[in-house]
């Protein structure tokens, strides 16, 4: 017993193994990410905010209000959108939907694809988010068949298929990268 406890005084701020460190780098990135999830309306707790600017700050990114986000305590939680904000301001990361709410909706599902193809949003989730809260309000465009058919295709996957659902991951994976490089030429074309 005294010789855990010598342990444990000897090393009190030991990493957990498995874990690396955030660069800053990522930390900007993840600021970023959070940035749009809530310009597309996706609710970020203030937990999530103020852990972010704690990473931010540990991964050495520098800003004015940074510090003071990273610092907020429980009961000032409610201050944490409004200094997230200011910090996305200062690194010039503040992000915008586009206000039409059609072009809002084709932005968030180019977004969600990215992630799906660039392997940061499991294939599952970002195709069924695709369906469900994007092609539905658009009225089940063309361009999104695939993707909502690779979502019903996950959705419903039975063993007895003789398909795997890695395989299927793949294919929601390969048409997410269609779904962007058609965006990508038609974008090139203009």
């Amino acid at each position: 017993m005294a010789a855990a406890v010598a342990d444990v005084q000897a090393f009190p701020f030991q990493m957990p193994r498995g874990k690396t460190l955030m660069t800053s780098d990522d930390a900007l990135d993840q600021f970023r990410h959070i940035a749009r999830e809530r310009a597309f309306g996706r609710h970020v707790g203030s937990d999530r905010l103020i852990q972010a600017g704690l990473d931010a700050l540990i991964a050495g990114v520098e800003s004015p209000s940074l510090a003071m986000l990273a610092g907020l305590l429980r009961s000032e939680e409610p201050e944490a959108p409004e200094l997230f904000d200011q910090v996305l301001e200062e690194l010039g990361l503040l992000f915008h939907a586009p206000a039409e709410p059609r072009a809002a909706k084709w932005a968030l599902a180019y977004w969600i694809a990215g992630q799906i193809a660039d392997g940061s949003l499991d294939p599952a989730a970002g195709t069924h988010l695709i369906w469900a809260d994007i092609a539905y309000d658009l009225g089940y465009p063309e361009e999104l068949q695939p993707l909502v058919q690779c979502a019903h295709d996950l959705d419903s996957w039975e063993e007895s298929w003789g398909v795997s659902v890695e395989e299927l991951n793949g294919e929601a994976v390969e048409a997410a990268k269609q779904f962007l490089s058609r965006r990508s030429a038609a974008e090139a074309g203009d």
